[in-house]
């Protein structure tokens, strides 16, 4: 605002043109035209007159009467012609003196009503004020709820309204006071109420100001609940708060663009910048630390600001708002960075996990759990690691490296898609290596392939069943479960065969005229061996349901119909038992069914029981449940 003692209207309008020599009045323009123009003004201009009103008792003019402040600006508006005209023509007329104190009036008493019409409807041109009040938010299935929902949107449609008034008395006032010369009064009260509303708001989504030495120092679990909430602050920020603001700024400098951007500038940079420098200050903090489990909130970061980019690019697209579009895309750099970073040390991890973990009975190890959990995830990234992979050729692996026979390299066109399965199978293929070099662990043959079948069968289940298949491929999945059933047929062969070797012998014995004695020496012989069998393989588990059937299903083929025939051939001789001459048959068939219906539960491990579920593998007793769940990943 101008002080009485400061730099004059006049001189204000004046500056920028030539002030023209004094002569006497053109006959060119009607005296009492201008007289009657500047008296009109006068009227209401003094009736409203700020200097009167104490501050206390402020009486808004389009809070008052809509038609007057209408009027008001008319007037305003006329009498701003009229001094043209005087400045054209007798720039020394008193006329000019006394518009000029008018018009000194006049914006004091505008701008008044600008900072009033900003702060009194803070709410109403708030960017969250629609839609915080969404008739969405009813969520009731009582009939009751429907009258707060017509409330709600009643509500709604009052605050629409409102929003729809504001907006275009602010506009008005913008325009009279621009074209009178006081913009920079006008913008200033505009930025100092509107500034303080985006700061606020920044503030209250969760945003402040981090220094990297400050952020070093955070807690993984403070830094991990500040990236979540800064993920639901761009959101807000980008579909609500600065593209509202922007509208607001449009629509009431629509006059003037220099003025468009400087107040968008001014009331958006500073919280834009903070928003948009938080990821690079988060990938500082990692950068000597990587760890997987930082992974995905950094990949959720760089979805956020490349779903925004283009959202960033229009919203701030004022070559003074450069270093906000710049910030994203800095940030986008670190955090790719940063992710990649994480990647090859979560690969470097399995690499080195020197862990000597022996899972009882053959199970899953820890490590084949976490790896695939963490590789799972990261699938569903798929489309951002694309971009990132894409963007740094020469992370992906050597695909030589790659056997034929796990995964077809000739498929691999260079493309994005093609690199990234590249990436993903040589991940798996590192673990599955290294579980190859733990099954070494087990001293006897089978249960190493027991364990190479679980730990087999975990990963491509889990690849089946996550977004991996759609990665790898059909012809990746089909592959490894025909390697879980080589797996499998090994164990059973190391295990089971000797065993199934005898069952020709008692399969003959009524052919060749086996007598009753020998018979029974052979069947006493094959029970014992199958009862040991059972003994040694009663540590085993098979967790994978599937598998636990398929597993049993085979050995019964194997074992039952012989074993059913061999009993049924002398079944007189198992009558004589406890008789002179008689002797036991231990099993009967359905005693031997039973018997193999019980393997692979892990019930032979010392009274424990071995239980796998898809997050953790823990050995349970009857007292403690102790974790074996690796946490290095």
């Amino acid at each position: 605002m101008r002080s009485k003692s400061g730099f004059s209207f006049f001189s204000k309008i004046t500056s920028s043109r030539k002030r023209p020599s004094f002569s006497r009045p053109s006959n060119s323009y009607d005296l009492s035209g201008i007289d009657k123009t500047i008296d009109n003004a006068a009227e209401i201009i003094e009736k409203w007159n700020t200097e009167y009103v104490s501050s206390n008792n402020f009486y808004s003019l389009f809070c008052e009467s809509k038609r007057e402040a209408k009027k008001f600006v008319r007037r305003v508006k006329e009498l701003q012609n009229a001094m043209d005209l005087l400045i054209r023509e007798d720039p020394s007329s008193d006329n000019l003196l006394r518009a000029q104190r008018l018009m000194q009036i006049a914006m004091k008493r505008l701008q008044k009503e600008f900072l009033q019409i900003l702060s009194m409807n803070r709410a109403h041109l708030d960017p969250e004020s629609v839609s915080t009040r969404s008739p969405t938010s009813v969520v009731s299935n009582d009939e009751d709820s429907w009258h707060e929902y017509r409330s709600v949107g009643d509500s709604i449609m009052e605050v629409e309204e409102v929003s729809k008034n504001s907006r275009k008395e602010l506009k008005s006032i913008a325009e009279c006071m621009i074209s009178a010369g006081y913009a920079k009064e006008c913008a200033n009260t505009y930025k100092s109420i509107r500034k303080s509303i985006v700061d606020e708001s920044i503030y209250r989504l969760g945003v402040e100001k981090i220094s990297s030495s400050k952020a070093k120092k955070m807690p993984y679990e403070v830094v991990e609940l500040k990236t979540k909430r800064w993920i639901e602050a761009v959101k807000v920020s980008m579909k609500t708060l600065f593209i509202s603001e922007k509208t607001l700024c449009d629509e009431v400098f629509e006059s003037s663009a220099s003025l468009r951007e400087s107040c968008f500038r001014d009331i958006s940079k500073e919280g834009a910048l903070l928003l948009f420098g938080f990821p690079e200050t988060v990938t500082v903090r990692d950068k000597k630390n990587p760890q997987m489990e930082k992974i995905f909130p950094l990949l959720d970061m760089y979805c956020m600001i490349t779903e925004n980019l283009l959202a960033v690019e229009a919203i701030f697209s004022f070559p003074s708002m450069l270093a906000v579009r710049t910030q994203a895309h800095i940030s986008l750099t670190r955090l790719s960075e940063s992710i990649l970073s994480n990647l090859a040390e979560f690969e470097s991890e399995i690499r080195k996990d020197t862990s000597k973990t022996m899972v009882p009975g053959g199970g899953v190890h820890p490590m084949t759990i976490s790896v695939m959990d963490h590789i799972s995830r990261l699938s569903e990234y798929s489309s951002s690691l694309m971009d990132i992979l894409n963007g740094s050729p020469s992370s992906s692996p050597d695909k030589s490296l790659l056997p034929k026979s796990y995964f077809n390299v000739t498929e691999s066109d260079g493309s994005p898609t093609s690199e990234l399965k590249v990436r993903f199978a040589w991940l798996i293929l590192v673990l599955l290596c290294k579980i190859d070099g733990k099954a070494e662990m087990y001293k006897e043959f089978s249960m190493q392939y027991m364990f190479l079948t679980n730990n087999l069968q975990h990963v491509v289940s889990r690849a089946r069943s996550t977004n991996l298949k759609q990665l790898l491929g059909d012809d990746w999945i089909t592959t490894h479960f025909e390697k879980v059933k080589q797996f499998a047929r090994s164990y059973e062969r190391l295990a089971w065969d000797p065993l199934v070797s005898m069952c020709p012998t008692i399969s003959t014995c009524e052919a060749v005229g086996m007598s009753q004695e020998e018979a029974k020496m052979q069947s006493e012989k094959f029970n014992g061996s199958f009862e040991k069998t059972c003994e040694a393989q009663s540590e085993c588990v098979i967790p994978d349901p599937k598998l636990l059937d398929e597993m049993r299903i085979s050995i019964r083929r194997k074992l039952l119909p012989i074993y059913r025939d061999f009993y049924n051939a002398h079944r007189n001789a198992v009558m004589l038992r406890g008789k002179e001459g008689g002797w036991n048959i231990r099993y009967t068939p359905e005693d031997m069914e039973n018997r193999l219906s019980e393997l692979f539960t892990g019930k032979g491990i010392s009274d424990n029981r071995y239980v796998c579920t898809e997050d953790l593998c823990v050995v349970r007793t009857a007292t403690t449940t102790r974790s074996l769940s690796c946490r290095r990943f």
